[in-house]
């Protein structure tokens, strides 16, 4: 699906959201989005896999709600294992590698970084990966030069180069295969503490939600509700470490870094998969 489609989901979503009140039709939101009902229908349901009635239903609070308790103990959730090949846990398959204080000090001086720029279901992306794994992955909303002067400001001294051939096959298998079937390693500039709560993200099984009292419990620090926000919102791998899992105790979708209108759909067709 082309980054337009997939903005007219977006555009949907973020019509139905500010409306839900009033229950708008799939004959109004089509038409708000510039589309007829056929074609609306047509192109949301090949992105999906779903219905866009089904797709909203799943994002509902008292969905989401159900779902929150059934993923209150990530331990639990892990040892669902097995029971689904979606529902694997990314931890089987996804190793983090922090930098070392050295590294994280010299801003990446003497390593090389391979860039490039990818459509994926959920709009276009950046990914940057070294020898020793993915460093990032963002969503670019268009802006693909501030995204990058962003990251350059994140590895000030490494080297970066631009190599769409090498990240072409990160974004393929990461967005287009089943995830169990690939090995991916990230290599990570973060605080102690922000690694422990990506890690914990890495628990939250594909299609499911968690509370960051969840993921705060799961790391042992009950207390640490707040902190664990901005670990979650500091994020640096969209998607792959999967903050926008991670919700609001009461079932509401809440914000994330790359929109929540994207949160939506990643949380929708992550569902409509199982």
């Amino acid at each position: 699906m082309n980054s337009e489609n997939y903005c007219r989901i977006a555009e949907a979503i973020r019509y139905i959201s500010a409306n839900f009140k009033t229950q708008p039709s799939l004959e109004e939101v089509a038409a708000h989005v510039g589309l007829s009902y056929f074609h609306f229908q047509r192109i949301f349901t090949e992105w999906a896999g779903i219905s866009p009635k089904k797709f909203l239903q799943f994002l509902t609070i008292a969905e989401l709600k159900k779902e929150l308790q059934n993923t209150t103990n990530l331990i639990e959730a892990a040892e669902l294992v097995g029971l689904s090949a979606q529902s694997r846990v990314y931890d089987l398959f996804v190793k983090i590698e922090a930098v070392t204080p050295q590294e994280f000090k010299t801003a990446g001086a003497g390593i090389e970084i391979s860039y490039g720029f990818h459509e994926t279901p959920f709009g276009e992306c950046f990914i940057a990966h070294t020898l020793k794994g993915i460093c990032a992955l963002n969503f670019t909303e268009g802006n693909r030069e501030e995204v990058l002067q962003e990251f350059s400001q994140n590895w000030g001294n490494a080297l970066l180069k631009e190599d769409n051939a090498s990240t072409k096959s990160i974004a393929q298998k990461l967005f287009y295969e089943p995830l169990q079937n690939h090995q991916f390693n990230l290599f990570l500039k973060g605080t102690p503490f922000q690694i422990k709560v990506w890690e914990a993200l890495l628990k939250i099984p594909f299609g499911s939600v968690t509370s960051y009292s969840s993921i705060a419990s799961a790391i042992g620090n009950n207390s640490a509700m707040r902190a664990v926000g901005s670990a979650v919102g500091a994020n640096p791998v969209a998607f792959l470490i999967p903050c926008h899992r991670v919700i609001r105790t009461e079932g509401v979708i809440g914000n994330y870094h790359w929109g929540s209108e994207r949160k939506s759909a990643m949380l929708g067709w992550e569902r409509a998969r199982i």
